[in-house]
This record gives structure tokens, sequence and C-alpha cells, in this order.
């Protein structure tokens, strides 16, 4: 009853708007500059109005002034010639203008400049949406009812906001803690934290994804932790790493995820950003069944693809992957650029196709989805991060770095424990871009971490 009451609320009239605007903050933010232009446009409207009564204002002192004199001797005041001629003009003229003074519309400027802006309204879809997202974060994140209403989010411009991301981090960080005691006390097994009683292993999928999103669920064991390193990377003896290699942290086991540090810069990030944003279209997924792309409520962000012919700095990206990795990129996708929108989320899923979808990729030519690198493109307050329910290992966004693993084993089967989700933003703008490589054009390439990776 509370959440219908909490959508109503949030629900406004219908617009003209295309939907999607909640799909992306990034887009979100130019809705900002069309109400500061709506609010000008309407202070100017207002000043009119302000004007326009001044002027009615002077108008009735000075007329309550002449009347309340002639009415204590009319005959007198008329007897004047002067004041006869003037009553007879003021009724006769005088108070038609005053009339068309005020019958006078001053709204016209701004219901013209509303007119046009109302077709960059979001709609229904966009409301519905946002609230539907409210919902999802209080999920997702065990937030109250009155906490979410009120807006008690983290928020780092604001100093009592302030208090509630430290707060935040804290819980977030206690049951990290707690969880980190359990698993000192176990073998070389996964851990299973308890949940109302509940192994989490054995728990559905959704309450895992929503478990690893809060920073909860499955930990990794002491001596499993011990096998994890960072390490300085050359790409193979890469000529243009051996002078400055890339830093490499190992995120998780199985599957091998490793994080790659400060691989791509802000000026870079920034490029990347701008060609992206005028191309923003909602995310789709492809349908196994019509191999339609169609737009689904568990994946809410925009996205773009960027070739590498169109912009130098997008082709170097491309090649710094092939260099790190060494799989051929010539084969690969195009560098698809991702916003996540409010509650932005993308539930559990695969990157490669199955054997039940035999065509997924097949347009391409290219085989199957070998493996996965993905760039973080900014960082993200609170919520947001890439987690893998399968093995409960959660990766936390920081702008750039980027992350790799395989989808494939060598044999070319799935390696289905790579199956992932982006958990929803709780507070921030997330940006990421994805690099799928594929499987042809790596037959005679020997990747330089495919060994460490298996």
């Amino acid at each position: 009853m509370i959440r219908c009451i909490l959508i109503v609320g949030i629900l406004l009239p219908q617009s003209l708007a295309h939907p999607g605007f909640f799909t992306s903050i990034g887009q979100m933010t130019d809705l900002i500059y069309t109400e500061k232009d709506l609010v000008t446009s309407l202070k100017d409207y207002i000043k009119a109005e302000e004007d326009k009564l001044e002027q009615i204002k002077k108008w009735a002192e000075k007329l309550d002034r002449l009347t309340s004199t002639a009415t204590k001797d009319p005959e007198g005041f008329v007897g004047h010639p002067v004041n006869a001629f003037k009553l007879v003009k003021r009724l006769n003229t005088e108070w038609s203008e005053l009339e068309n003074l005020v019958l006078k519309d001053m709204s016209d400027g701004f219901i013209s400049n509303l007119t046009i802006q109302r077709q960059y309204f979001p709609n229904d879809e966009d409301q519905v949406g946002a609230a539907k997202a409210l919902l999802r974060l209080q999920d997702t994140y065990n937030l109250d009812t009155d906490t979410i209403s009120k807006g008690n989010l983290p928020d780092p411009e604001h100093q009592r906001a302030n208090g509630n991301l430290k707060y935040f981090e804290y819980i977030m960080a206690k049951e990290k803690d707690a969880n980190k005691s359990a698993s000192n006390d176990q073998s070389d097994q996964k851990t299973t934290p308890k949940k109302k009683g509940v192994a989490v292993d054995y728990l559905p999928e959704r309450q895992k994804y929503e478990m690893l999103c809060r920073g909860e669920g499955i930990k990794m064991t002491p001596r499993r932790q011990k096998k994890l390193f960072c390490r300085y990377h050359d790409g193979n003896r890469n000529p243009k790493f051996i002078l400055a290699p890339a830093k490499q942290e190992d995120e998780w086991d199985k599957p091998r995820i490793i994080r790659f540090h400060d691989i791509i810069s802000d000026a870079e990030i920034e490029i990347v950003k701008d060609l992206a944003k005028p191309r923003l279209r909602r995310a789709t997924i492809s349908n196994p069944i019509t191999g339609d792309l169609e737009t689904v409520h568990y994946r809410i962000s925009k996205s773009a693809w960027l070739s590498g012919y169109e912009n130098p700095v997008v082709s170097r990206i491309n090649m710094r992957i092939q260099d790190l990795t060494g799989l051929d990129v010539s084969t690969a996708e195009e560098l698809q650029v991702a916003n996540y929108g409010v509650g932005g989320q993308y539930e559990p899923h695969f990157d490669f196709a199955r054997k039940d979808e035999p065509d997924a990729f097949k347009e391409l030519g290219t085989g199957n989805r070998i493996a996965t690198w993905l760039f973080y493109m900014s960082d993200v307050l609170a919520g947001g991060a890439t987690v893998f329910p399968e093995v409960g290992a959660s990766v936390w966004p920081k702008k750039g770095t980027a992350v790799f693993w395989y989808n494939l084993f060598a044999s070319g089967e799935g390696d289905y424990s790579t199956r992932h989700a982006a958990c929803p933003v709780l507070v921030g703008n997330k940006w990421v871009s994805n690099k799928w490589l594929h499987e042809r054009g790596q037959e005679f390439r020997r990747p330089c971490t495919l060994s460490e990776l298996e």
C-alpha cells in the first residue's frame, strides 16, 4: 500500500516528450537547464504582471482622489467646464484604455516558451520508471520507506547528507567485517553466511544478487585471498608497456577477474563521453527467440556505439585493449558506452551466447564472445557494483580502471560462473564502456593472460 502511494505521489500530468529520460543520468542533466530556462521565462512573466498591476494601482489611486473630491459637491465640480470635459473624456476614452490594460495577457511569452520546451519534457513512462527505480533501490539496499520518501540519501554537496553517506559506508564496512570474521573460521571452501537461517549458496539468484550489491554474500577465504596479487604487466613484452607497464590487480580467482588501474585518462574519458552523449539510446537486448532487439525492464541505461575509425582516441583505446590482452580487436564489437539512469541496473546475464542461442552473433560472423573488457569512466557515490552471483564476487566502480575476464574456456565452452549484473546506482552517475572480443581472429594469437585466466 505504501508503495502504491509512493508511485502515485510522483506521477505528474502527461507531456509530449519522447520516453526514456529516466534511463540515463547523463541526459537527465539536460532537463535541469530546460527547467532553468523556464524559471527565467516565468520570472519575466511575473515582472510583466507586476508592472501591469503597478500601472493599474496608480490609476486607481488617482481616480480615488478625484472621485472623493467630486462627490463632495457634484454640481459645483461639473460646473467647472474643464472638470466636465475631463469627466466625459475619462468615461469615453480613458476607462476603455484601462479596460484594455486589465485584459492584456502578459503570459504570451511564457506560454510560448513553455510550449516549445514541453517537447523535451519527460512523459508518463519516465515518471513511472523513476518511481519504480525508487522501489528497486528500496528493495536492493534495504532502505526504509520513511528514509527514501524524505530523500535522505547520500549527497556529497549537502552537510547533513554527508553524514548519511558516512553512515551508509559504515554499515557496508560493518557487514563486510562481519563476513570476513566468519570466513576466518572456515576451511578452504566457500563460506556460507546466513540470512534468516538460509545458506547464501542456496538462496535464489535474486537474493544473492541484492546481497552482493549491498556488500554482503559469499566471501573469499583467507587462503584463496593469499593467491591474489598485484603486478606490473607488460603485455608479453609489448614495446608500449616495457618501460611503462600496466598495473594489474586480481579481483577474483574463479573466474579470474583482473582489474587494470590508471588504464584510461580523464581526458580520454571526457572525449568518449562527448562522442557518446548525442547518440545515447535506450539499451536493448537481443530476444533469444526472434533475434530482435528490444527494451526490457531489467536493463535501465542508455548506450551508444563508437567505432575506432571515427576518432583517434577510440582507436587508441581499442589498441590498448589488444596490446594488454593479446586478443585481436579487429573482430571485436564496437566500443559500447553506457550511462545508467535513475536506479540504473542490468540484472544477472551472460555476455556469451549459450548452446540454445546458436544464432546470437550470426550476423557478425565472428563467433562467440570470448572475453569482456569493461572500463569504469566514473566513480559512483553509492551502489553500482558489478557482481557475479554464481561465485559471490563484487567489483566496485573506480574511475580510470578497467576489469577483464574470459567468458569462454579454452575449449570454447561457456563459463557459466561469469554470469554477472550491474547493481542499481543508489547515488551518483555511472558511466562505463565495454569491449566484447570474439573468437574469430584469435586462432593463431597467444593471449597474454590466457594461461593465468583459465
